[in-house]
């Protein structure tokens, strides 16, 4: 009789502990909580934010102007994929000035470590190439305002392995290219050119950029060229189908 009485005082205590377990199982850790950001989106304004970089304090986008605007983030520093990337963007900083954009980086680590790491960057000889100096800024967002501002930081990811992102900001300050790459694999800067070259194209032009378009190639244009002879093409222009009209850029 007591043997029994001791085994249902035992159960008994022990189903508030469980239901205690079984409540802290089923709860959303509030770490996750904290970490649904969103995505700002083409045709939206860009976040705002002030921090410090290795070019001193800067407010982005609000410093640059009318310029193009080209946000890049990194998870870490010293680390060998963005290592290439900021290397290779390094050396197309001519081509970017042409272009009449400001590259920005932003990189979850400290001031002092991006100061580090760029000089260590800036004495490599990457591809066979004398060594660059690296002009733009490394953004220090080692408390992840920018990264969240950006919705780089979500529920599927307890790390920063997700601040891999590209946004491509016009002069007015209007997001118009978004791109998110995984960790291992190495972003293209030919691509980053180009997008930046079709979207100054379709601005400046109001036209449209085809598949697989580079600067030089033709164009498609939105409305059909209207002549005075509609069964005529003008000049300068060819069609496969009637939704289907180019304007020759040679």
């Amino acid at each position: 009789m007591k043997k029994s009485l001791v085994f249902v005082l035992m159960v008994l205590l022990a189903i508030p502990l469980w239901s205690q377990d079984d409540v802290f199982l089923f709860e959303k850790p509030k770490a996750q909580e904290d970490r649904n950001f969103r995505i700002p989106l083409i045709g939206e304004t860009a976040p705002s934010f002030t921090a410090e970089s290795t070019n001193g304090r800067i407010t982005f986008p609000g410093d640059y102007g009318t310029k193009w605007k080209i946000l890049l983030s990194h998870p870490q520093d010293f680390t060998p994929v963005c290592t290439s990337e900021i290397l290779e963007i390094a050396n197309l900083q001519k081509e970017f000035e042409k272009l009449g954009a400001q590259v920005v980086v932003v990189s979850t680590d400290a001031l002092e470590t991006h100061e580090q790491w760029k000089k260590s960057m800036e004495g490599l000889a990457y591809k066979d190439r004398k060594p660059v100096k690296i002009d733009f800024p490394l953004v220090d967002d080692k408390d992840l305002s920018v990264s969240k501002e950006y919705g780089m930081i979500h529920p599927a990811s307890n790390t920063t392995r997700a601040v891999r992102g590209v946004f491509i900001i016009d002069p007015d300050n209007v997001i118009q290219a978004v791109y998110f790459y995984p960790m291992n694999i190495g972003r293209s800067t030919d691509e980053l050119v180009r997008m930046l070259t079709a979207l100054e194209k379709t601005k400046q032009d109001n036209v449209l950029t085809p598949v697989n378009w580079k600067a030089g190639n033709d164009v498609l244009i939105r409305i059909p060229p209207t002549t005075a002879d509609n069964s005529k093409v003008p000049d300068g222009y060819y069609n496969l189908a009637w939704y289907m009209w180019f304007k020759k850029e040679k």
